[in-house]
């Protein structure tokens, strides 16, 4: 390979690098647009992030690391107020040691959330330091969280859904890989453009080599996407996988990387969204069920439930 071959191939990487572009076996983009890249060496603190992580976890852990984290904010000073001995809690009434600690939780919740019933009270220097400690870092806590439950709802991102399958389906003649994708969202994405890229070992058995292609498409951006969008590349002449068999994809380790972007209408910032297929993953000689019905006011809907129906088609 000349040295202006190697530079225009270098070109094609995806930041993966060329070492591990060659010696991975693995796909390098899961079907949730993650990377199938380890990092080690670094501590876990070192390399915590947790402001990151809150933002980018689903709101079912989220909801659980929060209540999660008030369950032992709560606990631990309730141990505190009971380690300041009977008394230190002017109201409380009982006298075992699980009760005293029910009762300092509650307390806690109420120091902490400013409710102050009136019902308790702290008694005595120590307790009173503890609940000077808890109103601090409770109003630093809460303020914290409300920043980060307003960055999750106010942070933008592409709710767009891929069909578990691509397809090589009939086109005009000829035969093209496709699939679908829509947008799952009421609001609107706008500017959207789409990238694929094909990854394969090429070479043979003897030397093989990691090779990556941009599939050109028959449309790689639409200015609105209020609908659904099945994305087609023709397999002509000057396709890579012309002649190609699903066999071969086999063989050559294929993988197909897709890279959506566009302008999220509502918050006017660019949101971005990934996935890929591998050639388990696609359907030969099928083309997608129609996801179109007109209503009885003479609209136009799209039933997004069937973007993932297929049905047979030959392939000439």
């Amino acid at each position: 390979m000349t040295p202006s071959e190697t530079s225009r191939e270098e070109a094609k990487d995806l930041g993966l690098g060329s070492r591990v572009a060659q010696q991975s076996r693995l796909r390098f983009l899961n079907r949730d647009g993650s990377f199938n890249v380890r990092r080690r060496g670094m501590s876990f603190f070192h390399s915590l992030s947790l402001y990151h992580a809150l933002l980018s976890m689903s709101w079912m852990k989220f909801t659980a690391v929060l209540m999660g984290g008030l369950v032992v904010f709560n606990g631990l000073f309730a141990i505190a107020y009971v380690l300041c001995g009977e008394g230190a809690i002017h109201g409380a009434t009982a006298v075992t040691f699980p009760g005293r600690l029910l009762e300092a939780i509650f307390f806690s919740v109420q120091t902490a959330t400013t409710i102050g019933y009136g019902h308790l009270s702290p008694v005595g220097i120590a307790a009173n330091m503890v609940v000077s400690v808890e109103v601090m870092v409770s109003l630093l806590g809460f303020a914290l969280a409300t920043g980060i439950l307003f960055a999750r709802f106010s942070r933008p991102d592409a709710r767009v859904v891929f069909s578990h399958n691509a397809v090589f389906a009939p086109y005009r003649g000829i035969t093209a890989f496709e699939f679908r994708i829509a947008n799952e969202r009421k609001s609107q994405l706008i500017q959207v453009e789409m990238k694929v890229i094909m990854s394969r070992f090429e070479g043979g058995k003897n030397n093989p080599k990691r090779a990556f292609y941009e599939l050109p498409l028959e449309r790689d951006r639409v200015q609105f996407f209020p609908l659904n969008w099945t994305i087609v590349h023709p397999i002509d002449e000057k396709s890579p996988l012309f002649g190609v068999s699903q066999s071969a994809l086999m063989q050559s380790d294929t993988e197909f990387m897709v890279f959506l972007t566009a302008m999220d209408e509502t918050f006017s910032q660019t949101v971005h969204t990934r996935t890929s297929y591998k050639p388990e993953e696609i359907v030969w000689g099928a083309k997608f069920s129609d996801m179109f019905e007109r209503t009885d006011d003479g609209l136009i809907s799209v039933d997004l439930r069937r973007i993932h129906e297929i049905e047979p088609a030959p392939l000439s």
